[in-house]
């Protein structure tokens, strides 16, 4: 669920050489306030932050309310993405009055995820000294993530992939905590150039569930659910078109990623003896055949 977004503004000094002075003003200016440091807390696991023409700073507190207050998990991770067109400040992580560039103006254009402990600091916006501010806007989307809880393999921009195959218990677990399921084939394996991800082409006979939409139907010609999904190029993919899967991943920041991704066979066996002891951890309207 969604909370209110807490904004504390403060007026703190900042470094002289973190903010260039600013020339005469040419357009929208905010020159009076290009010293204040604002505090911003988010309680939310995932969202997005929008700063408006952006002067002076902003020391945002991703804490969510599953957090204790006494301070932030050591497993607690966020990922932050910029939109390509953000503009206006520099990304730092502050921590005992240090700061440590996370992301440059420049490299938010490129819309590239970056994730960081919370351990490490508190992310400090810091605006760009300029004359015109009246077309510069920082957005970005964060999501929170703890390292070692469920499902935490499946988040990519963490390095915690693993290419090695998901154990039975994984595959049982995956099923029902991923954020989608579904069976089916692979048409073809994209791997672009400048990118550190394959982008995986797929079909689907059977979509169990899903999160977001990431897979749409296509039912017009016959060939049930379409979609891609993307996996770190160290896991290397080669299979062949006539063999079934079990697709099973995670949905971060719109895009699907691949988890758990056994032979459809095997699952389905694995699920039929769950279902017969009783140890099936949630219930899945499937084909047995």
């Amino acid at each position: 669920f969604l909370l209110p977004l807490l904004l504390y503004p403060i007026s703190l000094p900042l470094s002289p050489s973190l903010i260039p002075p600013l020339s005469s003003p040419s357009g929208l200016t905010h020159e009076s306030h290009s010293r204040d440091v604002e505090q911003v807390y988010l309680r939310c696991s995932q969202g997005s932050l929008e700063w408006l023409y952006p002067t002076g700073a902003l020391i945002v507190n991703l804490r969510p309310n599953t957090e204790p207050t006494s301070g932030a998990s050591p497993g607690l991770h966020a990922c932050i993405k910029p939109q390509t067109d953000s503009r206006g400040s520099h990304l730092y992580l502050e921590r005992a009055g240090q700061l440590r560039l996370l992301m440059s103006e420049t490299e938010q254009a490129r819309g590239r995820v970056q994730c960081f402990s919370l351990t490490e600091g508190a992310l400090f916006i810091e605006a760009v000294g300029q004359q015109d501010i009246s077309r510069r806007i920082t957005v970005f989307q964060y999501e929170l993530v703890a390292s070692h809880g469920p499902g935490a393999h499946l988040y990519p921009h963490l390095n915690t992939a693993s290419c090695t195959p998901c154990t039975d218990d994984q595959i049982l677990m995956a099923v029902c905590t991923s954020d989608f399921a579904g069976r089916g084939s692979i048409r073809g394996v994209d791997t672009p150039s400048s990118s550190d991800h394959s982008s995986v082409a797929v079909t689907l006979s059977r979509l169990f569930h899903q999160k977001s939409g990431v897979f749409s139907w296509d039912g017009a010609r016959g060939k049930g659910w379409s979609g891609r999904l993307n996996t770190p190029l160290r896991c290397r993919l080669q299979p062949r078109e006539e063999e079934e899967f079990l697709f099973t991943g995670a949905v971060r920041f719109g895009e699907a990623w691949l988890g758990c991704s056994p032979h459809y066979r095997h699952f389905l066996k694995l699920y039929r003896t769950a279902l017969e002891t009783g140890s099936n951890l949630c219930h899945m309207d499937m084909d047995t055949d």
